[in-house]
């Protein structure tokens, strides 16, 4: 079958989803390992290993999120390998990885920073790229502990990004200067597509009203002393952070997302 047969069979395939042609490109230059460009002027060539390439549009179809089809995903202009069984990296989250950097580079000296629930690994990897902070980062899932340590020797910041299979810091005793953390914060009864309900339960749902990891990751981050906290939460957290914060001294600055949504905070213990 000619690649150009194969893009019209796709799409017919996924003829329920508006962005389908998109789709379709995306598995076949991942299954091509090919730029755009060539693919275009190799539209009449035959498709190798056919039946992988229609098994995976089928996957998606039975929602397989993208990520785990493919194996990455795009985060701060970068590729990261992304293993099924772990949160698959969100563009908003970007915006919390910049405030951190921007918050280092204004501190001029060598932080350390944590991170609690480290993933796929691309916080601390981007953060060891982009400042000259020591950082430890962690998680309950084994998976993830394997895929961020992969990404992170992919970058080569393997001696400034230490890993560890641990909940929350239990077992680490040392003083940081910033918590980082994107950690879960959907309320267990929130409605979501199937997409993204195969992604980790425990990457995603926070509790009765999904803030209650980010409360005991503010209180742990009193109980150390770490001066700086910056946290991704729910649209509507806002209230309930800004209580939790003032409680343990934290003085917050809150921040959107693109769409408008209230995404985060960055707080500064008094």
């Amino acid at each position: 079958m000619k690649i150009k047969k194969a893009i019209e069979l796709g799409k017919s395939e996924l003829s329920d989803f508006e962005n389908n042609y998109n789709i379709v490109k995306t598995l076949l230059l991942n299954h091509l390992d090919m730029s755009f460009e060539k693919l275009y002027i190799n539209l009449d060539q035959e498709l190798p290993d056919e039946e992988i390439f229609f098994k995976n549009i089928k996957d998606f179809k039975n929602s397989k999120p993208l990520e785990y089809i493919t194996g990455k995903a795009s985060f701060y202009s970068l590729d990261f390998k992304v293993f099924e069984g772990v949160l698959i990296p969100r563009p908003e989250t970007e915006i919390l990885v910049q405030k951190v950097i921007d918050i280092s580079k204004s501190l001029n000296k060598e932080l350390k920073i944590c991170e609690i629930g480290v993933g796929s690994g691309i916080i601390s990897t981007v953060l060891a790229l982009n400042t000259n902070a020591k950082i430890i980062s962690t998680d309950i899932n084994k998976i993830a502990i394997k895929n961020a340590k992969e990404n992170i020797q992919n970058f080569k910041v393997q001696d400034r990004v230490k890993v560890i299979h641990t909940s929350y810091l239990d077992g680490i005793n040392e003083d940081f200067d910033i918590l980082v953390s994107n950690p879960p914060y959907i309320a267990n009864d929130y409605k979501l597509d199937n997409w993204v309900l195969n992604e980790p339960k425990n990457a995603l749902f926070g509790g009765e009203y999904g803030d209650e990891i980010l409360k005991e990751i503010i209180k742990l981050a009193d109980l150390k002393n770490i001066k700086i906290v910056a946290c991704e939460m729910g649209y509507d957290q806002k209230k309930s952070m800004s209580d939790e914060l003032k409680k343990h001294n934290y003085k917050a600055e809150f921040y959107k997302d693109l769409a408008g949504f209230d995404r985060g905070f960055i707080a500064i213990k008094n």
